[in-house]
């Protein structure tokens, strides 16, 4: 065995030693055939009720009308059991003839209690949800399952289109108090066109640890695009209901809106990247736009919060809504945001609808939380902040060491603070007490019609940084780079 530290979690990558076989399985085959190259199985079933440790089934080209229940597992000794496809070639999981089972999850690929499983590089399409209660995903899994890898799936046509109904393009429900969904890996997957109704396109719910969420492409759903929540009786234990201790990084999210979504009859409230009652995530390096709102570290839950995450070194523009959301969205029966982090972002021109959010929104129950290193960039509004809250729903929050620009000036752009709207910029720092060190001007982006959110020469960003602030070990900025040179760090997600 081989462990790998990877920033906030270890991943253990585990050497086959037992004897491991390779099988087939094509459109042209039997299932009663050997599984061989020369005599596959006709299903990729056949394989999910037959594989031991260590073994690999390459499924070839074709359209497979099934959905496949894993009932096989890997091991620690063994290795993994792989579902891959055959090199080269793309392999269709198609759900089209398929009716999902009523009140309760399913899934193209549906992994319960399973362990050491990999599946990678398949097409699963059209499963949908039209006249019942079920809920259908492209790839489920859920209770003791563990290690557990999905890899470069091209999943979309996952539907639930009624007005009360659940989808998924990606489901992890960690369902077990014995055992959690820990050393998960979702890398390098496509999540795309889905109608997801109350639900989203990509999920880790309950009790889940240990996870990577990594190079996934997620965009034109319906509702959220990626999701870690906690709270919501997943799992029974509540100690343990909660996603945590992971990170989601090098993704890239777009086109995430309800606004033609039944469930939510018109409102804009689908979230890029969304910790609903998470816990320890660490989000960096992820590029979201065009999304309702793009960013967003809360709980739904009373009493509740997203707690200890860090939003760090990602591009989030043109949003409906704010590129970030702080705290509960209802002064009652909502959680909140507790001593999270929110360092060296490019927030660009988001709050498109113009309806007060700023760059920044803070709502109820937002206490702890730092706020530094960051560039908003507001659009025509002037909008940069947004609190619009009574003074007792924030406390303890500080904000410094950033840099703002809109295109009405220092003196006419706005800071909303504790409900009171404050215009100019010495005006936001006379009243909120915040920003001692941060400034007012042009960040110099390379092209702010694109846009390209990275800086130019010569740029006010560059090493106007804290100084106190240093990177976290593993940081780098949004391209990879060191985030440190022979100065501070530059503010906002790019170290030139």
């Amino acid at each position: 065995m081989i462990r790998l530290t990877v920033s906030a979690i270890t991943v253990m990558v585990f050497c086959t030693i037992a004897r491991a076989s390779s099988y087939y399985v094509s459109p042209l085959g039997n299932d009663a055939n050997a599984g061989s190259i020369d005599q596959p199985w006709l299903t990729i079933q056949r394989a999910a009720n037959t594989l031991a440790p260590g073994d690999t089934v390459y499924v070839r080209d074709g359209i497979y009308n099934e959905a496949v229940a894993v009932n096989v597992s890997g091991s620690p000794t063994g290795g993994l059991i792989s579902f891959v496809n055959f090199p080269n070639e793309s392999p269709v999981i198609d759900g089209g003839t398929l009716t999902p089972p009523s009140n309760d999850f399913s899934g193209l690929f549906y992994i319960r209690d399973r362990s050491y499983i990999v599946v990678q590089g398949f097409e699963l399409r059209n499963f949908r949800e039209t006249t019942g209660r079920g809920a259908p995903s492209g790839i489920h899994v859920e209770g003791a399952s563990h290690d557990i890898r999905i890899r470069g799936n091209n999943i979309h046509g996952i539907e639930f289109d009624t007005a009360n109904g659940n989808a998924f393009g990606i489901s992890i429900y960690g369902t077990s108090k014995a055992q959690p969904i820990t050393n998960l890996v979702i890398d390098g997957n496509e999540v795309h066109h889905l109608k997801t109704g109350n639900s989203e396109s990509l999920v880790l719910n309950g009790n889940v640890t240990n996870f990577a969420v990594t190079n996934n492409r997620v965009h034109d759903n319906n509702n959220i695009g990626i999701d870690f929540i906690g709270f919501e009786k997943t799992c029974p234990d509540p100690k343990q209901d909660q996603a945590r201790d992971g990170v989601c990084r090098n993704n890239v999210v777009w086109n995430i809106s309800s606004l033609t979504n039944p469930a939510y009859r018109g409102d804009t409230s689908a979230t890029g990247i969304y910790c609903d009652g998470a816990a320890r995530v660490l989000i960096e390096r992820n590029v979201i736009s065009l999304c309702d709102y793009g960013a967003e570290l809360s709980s739904e839950h009373s009493g509740r919060t997203s707690r200890d995450c860090v939003f760090r070194d990602n591009f989030v523009f043109w949003c409906r809504h704010p590129g970030l959301s702080l705290g509960g969205y209802a002064a009652r029966n909502t959680g909140g945001t507790y001593h999270c982090t929110v360092t060296g972002n490019t927030f660009f021109q988001n709050n498109t609808s113009d309806q007060g959010d700023g760059e920044i929104m803070f709502q109820f129950r937002v206490f702890n939380c730092v706020l530094k290193n960051n560039i908003l960039v507001a659009g025509p509004s002037g909008l940069l902040i947004s609190n619009a809250t009574p003074a007792r729903n924030t406390s303890g929050d500080v904000l410094d060491y950033n840099l703002y620009f809109s295109p009405l000036g220092v003196d006419g752009s706005m800071w909303v603070w504790k409900n009171r709207q404050n215009d100019g910029f010495a005006a936001w720092k006379n009243a909120s007490r915040q920003d001692v060190h941060s400034i007012f001007a042009d960040p110099k982006l390379v092209d702010t019609g694109t846009p390209d959110l990275h800086i130019q020469a010569g740029s006010p960003a560059i090493d106007a940084g804290d100084p106190a602030l240093l990177p976290a070990e593993g940081e780098t900025d949004i391209d990879g780079g060191a985030r440190l040179d022979a100065g501070n760090m530059d503010i906002g997600a790019d170290e030139l």
